[in-house]
């Protein structure tokens, strides 16, 4: 893959206790990169518009996204966390969003990384169901792309470029990339 910039680097990921869970950080990570490079194409003037009256508006997606991940993983997983009153920054601007995104999750990472199978595997309270703490991070990881996801559209409504997240997009392209548009394409083995 070919990202114009890196969030968080590959060397700030720990080694999880247990190699098996090794994936959980690494996506994690990635998923933080992918939503900060799509926050990076908008600028401060966007941070109010909806293109829709029933839509969020960008700055509100950005609110919630470091509002959810601190509930999800502080109430939910038990992570060690910043008080609700301490998520959001003093004032929101693209830069301060993103930085605060990738502090939140860089101090995440030792915490995973040092968690046993045992408590992966543990069934505990999410809303009003009970679940295993790795299916509610992977809910964290699905909910985080279907907001980035959002946040593309409204690139494309901005006319901007959507950066490449998972392969090439209309907007970037490369030497190798494959994308896969064709039965053809999707049987190649």
């Amino acid at each position: 893959m070919h990202y114009s910039s890196t969030a968080v680097p590959d060397s700030a990921i720990p080694r999880a206790a247990r190699p098996l869970f090794q994936h959980l950080l690494d996506t994690y990570v990635s998923e933080t990169n992918k939503v900060a490079s799509v926050w990076r194409e908008f600028s401060d003037a966007d941070l109010d518009f909806k293109p829709h009256p029933r839509f969020t508006s960008v700055g509100d997606i950005f609110r919630h996204q470091l509002l959810s991940e601190r509930r999800f993983f502080g109430e939910f997983l038990g992570a060690p966390e910043p008080a609700p009153d301490n998520v959001l920054p003093a004032q929101l601007t693209v830069e301060s969003a993103l930085s605060r995104l990738v502090e939140l999750a860089v101090a995440r990472l030792p915490f995973f990384a040092q968690q046993t199978e045992a408590w992966w595997m543990e069934v505990v309270p999410f809303f009003d169901v009970h679940r295993q703490r790795i299916w509610i991070f992977w809910r964290r990881v699905l909910h985080t792309a279907h907001h980035r996801t959002q946040l593309t559209v409204v690139l494309k409504l901005l006319d901007r470029k959507v950066p490449s997240t998972y392969g090439p997009t209309a907007d970037v392209k490369w030497e190798g990339a494959d994308p896969t548009y064709s039965a053809a394409a999707a049987g190649r083995k």
